[in-house]
């Protein structure tokens, strides 16, 4: 972890006489300024703090601890710092996660321009659906698709995921097509391991609508159900943008047309607003600014009648 931060956090405790207080002075979450104090003690090889319910105060060690992180709070504040970004100047690495849905039909196309517009950037993208340690997996921020999002990290909204229900002519043939959702409990459905494994959430006319499904084909990977869905396997809930071309060829066939799935917020989630890299913001910015104004990205939101 940055120790620099690690020591602000430190000092910003010892101020405010609280997690709470410091985490509201920092903007960071209280998991991640417990992180901090964690590791500052682990560091300086004593406790730093006498911890009562009431109060917090330092102990004779982070006494002196406390003092010689003021004067390196103080040095750092000399150093020279980043400048408002020039994208033609900027440079660096910003390394990114995402679920290959969202990295295959939208990130490839966003951060192909992102590299356009700043030369001297450079991106690694981590392809996983898994919710990775951020800092643990040197992340320096995910785009996640969800509506649970953790409580120690920040969260910038980046716009909405619509999903649809659909499945292949060659499943459906000699079926009887369901018209609401509680038909879709007999039927063979594909489950996702990371969201609606087994209840499947709808509204119709802000009424919410929801069904225990099932089958013998599950897996962790969208992309893969959606394939499955494709030669026939069972009935498949995919986000609108990983099947949008199937849908307008007909290889697959949207289902409960008047029942909207629930939608999930795209989100690009990152450790803390704290000294942030002028990359980082870089990306930041332009990820949220894409995503508001991109004619690919409003085209599939469009198309699908969001």
């Amino acid at each position: 972890m940055d120790r620099l931060t690690a020591v602000q956090v430190f000092i910003s405790i010892v101020e405010q006489g609280s997690m709470s207080g410091a985490a509201d002075k920092l903007d960071m979450s209280r998991a991640m300024v417990t992180r901090y104090l964690a590791e500052m003690e682990q560091w300086a090889g004593v406790r730093l703090l006498n911890r009562t319910t009431r109060r917090l105060s330092l102990t004779s060690a982070g006494e002196g601890v406390y003092q010689q992180a003021l004067k390196l709070n103080a040095l750092s504040q000399t150093l020279p710092v980043q400048q408002q970004h020039d994208a033609n100047q900027l440079s660096g690495l910003v390394r990114i996660s995402c679920a290959q849905s969202i990295a295959s039909q939208a990130l490839s196309v966003a951060i192909t321009e992102f590299l356009h517009s700043y030369p001297n950037m450079a991106i690694d993208l981590s392809v996983t659906n898994k919710s990775v340690n951020l800092i643990e997996e040197r992340i320096d921020v995910a785009i996640r698709i969800t509506n649970q999002l953790e409580p120690s990290l920040i969260a910038k909204p980046l716009s909405t995921c619509h999903s649809v229900v659909c499945a292949a002519p060659s499943y459906l043939k000699d079926k009887k097509l369901p018209t609401k959702p509680e038909d879709l409990a007999p039927l063979e459905c594909l489950t996702y391991h990371f969201f609606g494994r087994s209840l499947w959430h709808f509204e119709k006319a802000n009424e919410p609508f929801s069904v225990l499904v099932g089958g013998r084909l599950s897996a962790d990977e969208s992309v893969f159900l959606a394939q499955a869905a494709l030669n026939g396997a069972g009935i498949t809930l995919q986000p609108y943008l990983s099947v949008k071309k199937y849908l307008e060829s007909g290889e697959l066939i949207q289902l409960l047309p008047d029942y909207q799935p629930q939608p999930l917020g795209i989100y690009a989630v990152y450790a803390s607003r704290q000294n942030m890299p002028t990359t980082l913001r870089a990306v930041l910015d332009f990820l949220g600014h894409w995503f508001a104004t991109s004619e690919y990205w409003l085209s599939l939101m469009q198309q699908r009648g969001a």
